[in-house]
Protein backbone atom coordinates (compact mmCIF):
# COMPACT_ATOMS: atom_id res chain seq x y z
CA UNK A 1 0.00 0.00 0.00
CA UNK A 2 1.11 3.38 -0.42
CA UNK A 3 0.16 6.26 1.53
CA UNK A 4 0.84 10.07 -0.31
CA UNK A 5 0.37 12.80 2.18
CA UNK A 6 0.35 16.38 1.27
CA UNK A 7 0.93 19.48 3.61
CA UNK A 8 -0.37 22.39 2.24
CA UNK A 9 0.35 24.86 6.21
CA UNK A 10 2.53 27.59 5.71
CA UNK A 11 3.33 26.69 9.54
CA UNK A 12 5.13 23.67 8.01
CA UNK A 13 5.17 21.15 10.63
CA UNK A 14 3.46 23.47 13.45
CA UNK A 15 0.51 23.81 11.07
CA UNK A 16 -2.59 22.34 13.07
CA UNK A 17 -3.93 20.56 9.24
CA UNK A 18 -0.28 19.43 9.09
CA UNK A 19 -0.27 17.73 12.60
CA UNK A 20 -4.24 16.53 11.89
CA UNK A 21 -3.11 14.91 8.66
CA UNK A 22 0.72 13.32 10.26
CA UNK A 23 -2.28 11.73 12.66
CA UNK A 24 -4.17 9.80 10.23
CA UNK A 25 -0.98 8.74 8.19
CA UNK A 26 -0.10 7.54 11.52
CA UNK A 27 -3.38 5.86 12.18
CA UNK A 28 -3.42 4.34 8.50
CA UNK A 29 0.33 2.90 9.58
CA UNK A 30 -1.25 1.23 12.44
CA UNK A 31 -3.46 -0.82 10.37
CA UNK A 32 -0.65 -1.48 7.44
CA UNK A 33 2.78 -1.33 8.99
CA UNK A 34 4.01 -2.21 5.67
CA UNK A 35 2.74 0.94 3.69
CA UNK A 36 5.13 3.50 2.23
CA UNK A 37 4.46 7.08 2.78
CA UNK A 38 5.44 9.56 0.54
CA UNK A 39 4.78 13.66 1.78
CA UNK A 40 5.00 16.13 0.00
CA UNK A 41 5.01 19.99 1.68
CA UNK A 42 3.51 22.01 -0.83
CA UNK A 43 4.72 25.37 1.21
CA UNK A 44 8.18 24.04 1.72
CA UNK A 45 8.80 23.10 -1.88
CA UNK A 46 5.71 25.12 -3.70
CA UNK A 47 4.68 23.83 -7.30
CA UNK A 48 4.78 26.71 -9.77
CA UNK A 49 1.47 28.32 -10.16
CA UNK A 50 -0.90 27.82 -13.74
CA UNK A 51 0.14 30.83 -16.20
CA UNK A 52 -0.43 31.01 -19.75
CA UNK A 53 3.24 29.23 -20.35
CA UNK A 54 2.13 26.26 -18.10
CA UNK A 55 -0.46 25.55 -19.67
CA UNK A 56 0.43 26.43 -23.24
CA UNK A 57 2.40 23.38 -22.40
CA UNK A 58 -0.19 21.04 -21.39
CA UNK A 59 -2.13 21.66 -25.14
CA UNK A 60 1.20 21.08 -26.77
CA UNK A 61 0.83 18.48 -29.62
CA UNK A 62 4.58 18.90 -29.97
CA UNK A 63 6.13 20.28 -27.26
CA UNK A 64 9.67 22.20 -27.30
CA UNK A 65 12.24 21.68 -25.07
CA UNK A 66 10.71 24.27 -22.05
CA UNK A 67 7.19 23.09 -22.10
CA UNK A 68 8.99 19.18 -21.95
CA UNK A 69 10.40 20.27 -18.94
CA UNK A 70 6.93 21.56 -17.75
CA UNK A 71 5.49 18.54 -18.61
CA UNK A 72 7.52 16.12 -17.13
CA UNK A 73 7.40 18.11 -13.42
CA UNK A 74 3.91 17.60 -13.83
CA UNK A 75 3.86 14.16 -15.31
CA UNK A 76 6.08 13.40 -12.22
CA UNK A 77 3.24 14.99 -9.66
CA UNK A 78 0.39 12.53 -11.37
CA UNK A 79 2.69 10.22 -11.08
CA UNK A 80 3.01 10.13 -7.46
CA UNK A 81 -0.81 10.89 -7.13
CA UNK A 82 -1.12 7.51 -9.23
CA UNK A 83 0.83 5.33 -6.95
CA UNK A 84 -0.90 6.07 -4.05
CA UNK A 85 -3.73 4.02 -2.86
CA UNK A 86 -4.79 6.22 0.19
CA UNK A 87 -4.32 10.42 -0.21
CA UNK A 88 -4.04 12.34 2.99
CA UNK A 89 -4.26 16.33 2.64
CA UNK A 90 -3.51 18.78 5.45
CA UNK A 91 -6.21 21.73 4.67
CA UNK A 92 -5.67 24.27 6.28
CA UNK A 93 -8.44 27.25 5.51
CA UNK A 94 -6.72 30.99 4.36
CA UNK A 95 -9.49 33.36 3.89
CA UNK A 96 -12.31 31.02 2.81
CA UNK A 97 -10.52 28.75 0.96
CA UNK A 98 -8.35 26.73 0.06
CA UNK A 99 -4.16 27.48 -0.01
CA UNK A 100 -3.07 28.86 -3.67
CA UNK A 101 -0.27 26.18 -3.15
CA UNK A 102 -2.62 23.66 -2.93
CA UNK A 103 -4.51 24.99 -5.92
CA UNK A 104 -1.36 25.21 -7.85
CA UNK A 105 -0.74 21.52 -7.50
CA UNK A 106 -4.08 20.78 -8.24
CA UNK A 107 -3.79 22.51 -11.30
CA UNK A 108 -0.43 20.26 -12.48
CA UNK A 109 -2.70 16.66 -11.83
CA UNK A 110 -5.90 18.28 -13.19
CA UNK A 111 -5.10 17.51 -16.67
CA UNK A 112 -7.79 16.07 -20.01
CA UNK A 113 -6.38 13.05 -21.25
CA UNK A 114 -4.12 12.34 -18.02
CA UNK A 115 -6.26 12.12 -15.33
CA UNK A 116 -9.48 12.97 -16.48
CA UNK A 117 -11.15 12.76 -19.99
CA UNK A 118 -14.57 13.92 -21.81
CA UNK A 119 -17.12 11.72 -23.00
CA UNK A 120 -20.12 12.20 -24.60
CA UNK A 121 -21.82 11.93 -21.10
CA UNK A 122 -19.70 14.83 -19.60
CA UNK A 123 -16.04 13.78 -17.81
CA UNK A 124 -14.44 10.91 -16.67
CA UNK A 125 -11.92 10.46 -13.89
CA UNK A 126 -8.92 8.01 -14.31
CA UNK A 127 -7.50 7.34 -10.89
CA UNK A 128 -10.04 5.25 -9.65
CA UNK A 129 -10.34 3.05 -6.59
CA UNK A 130 -8.39 5.45 -4.40
CA UNK A 131 -9.14 6.39 -1.25
CA UNK A 132 -8.33 10.18 0.08
CA UNK A 133 -8.29 11.62 3.61
CA UNK A 134 -8.87 15.28 4.11
CA UNK A 135 -7.66 16.96 7.41
CA UNK A 136 -9.25 20.40 7.50
CA UNK A 137 -8.26 23.42 9.76
CA UNK A 138 -10.14 26.11 10.72
CA UNK A 139 -9.81 29.37 12.79
CA UNK A 140 -13.21 29.89 12.67
CA UNK A 141 -16.46 27.62 12.43
CA UNK A 142 -17.48 26.82 8.90
CA UNK A 143 -18.26 23.63 8.56
CA UNK A 144 -22.08 22.86 7.11
CA UNK A 145 -22.68 26.93 6.40
CA UNK A 146 -21.99 28.38 3.32
CA UNK A 147 -18.99 29.86 4.14
CA UNK A 148 -17.54 26.60 4.00
CA UNK A 149 -16.08 26.82 0.54
CA UNK A 150 -13.06 24.20 0.89
CA UNK A 151 -15.42 21.02 1.70
CA UNK A 152 -17.67 21.33 -2.05
CA UNK A 153 -14.56 22.73 -3.67
CA UNK A 154 -12.06 19.77 -2.46
CA UNK A 155 -14.56 16.67 -2.66
CA UNK A 156 -15.47 17.59 -6.74
CA UNK A 157 -12.43 17.85 -7.80
CA UNK A 158 -11.25 14.63 -6.05
CA UNK A 159 -14.13 13.09 -7.72
CA UNK A 160 -13.45 14.87 -10.93
CA UNK A 161 -10.01 13.16 -11.06
CA UNK A 162 -11.74 10.29 -10.05
CA UNK A 163 -11.17 9.72 -6.11
CA UNK A 164 -14.83 9.87 -4.90
CA UNK A 165 -14.21 8.18 -1.48
CA UNK A 166 -13.55 10.98 0.48
CA UNK A 167 -13.28 11.76 4.06
CA UNK A 168 -13.24 14.99 6.19
CA UNK A 169 -11.88 15.95 9.71
CA UNK A 170 -12.56 18.86 10.67
CA UNK A 171 -10.79 21.05 13.51
CA UNK A 172 -12.43 24.28 13.62
CA UNK A 173 -12.98 27.13 16.23
CA UNK A 174 -8.68 26.89 16.87
CA UNK A 175 -8.57 30.79 17.01
CA UNK A 176 -11.70 31.47 19.08
CA UNK A 177 -10.52 30.92 22.50
CA UNK A 178 -8.14 28.22 24.19
CA UNK A 179 -11.63 26.14 25.19
CA UNK A 180 -12.80 26.43 21.36
CA UNK A 181 -9.47 24.98 20.64
CA UNK A 182 -9.40 22.24 22.37
CA UNK A 183 -12.61 21.43 21.44
CA UNK A 184 -11.86 21.66 18.25
CA UNK A 185 -9.14 19.34 18.51
CA UNK A 186 -10.86 16.95 20.60
CA UNK A 187 -13.63 16.45 17.65
CA UNK A 188 -10.99 16.29 15.12
CA UNK A 189 -9.23 13.04 17.52
CA UNK A 190 -12.55 11.69 18.07
CA UNK A 191 -13.39 11.44 14.45
CA UNK A 192 -9.91 10.08 13.31
CA UNK A 193 -10.54 7.59 15.96
CA UNK A 194 -13.73 6.51 14.12
CA UNK A 195 -12.34 6.82 11.26
CA UNK A 196 -9.56 4.31 12.04
CA UNK A 197 -9.83 2.59 15.07
CA UNK A 198 -6.33 0.76 14.92
CA UNK A 199 -4.73 4.04 16.71
CA UNK A 200 -5.04 7.60 16.43
CA UNK A 201 -1.47 10.07 17.28
CA UNK A 202 -2.52 12.63 20.05
CA UNK A 203 -2.81 15.74 18.52
CA UNK A 204 -0.61 18.54 20.24
CA UNK A 205 -2.92 20.65 22.58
Amino acid sequence: MNILQINASLQGEDGQSTRLAKAVTASLLAEHPRASVTVRDLARSPVPHLDAARFGAFLAKTPDQAQQAVLEFSNALVEELRRADIVVIGLPMYNFGVPSQLKAWIDHVARAGVTFRYTENGPVGLLTGKKAYVAAARGGLYAGTPADTQTTYVRDILRFIGIADVEFVYAEGLNISAESREKGLASARARIAQLLPAAAEPLAA
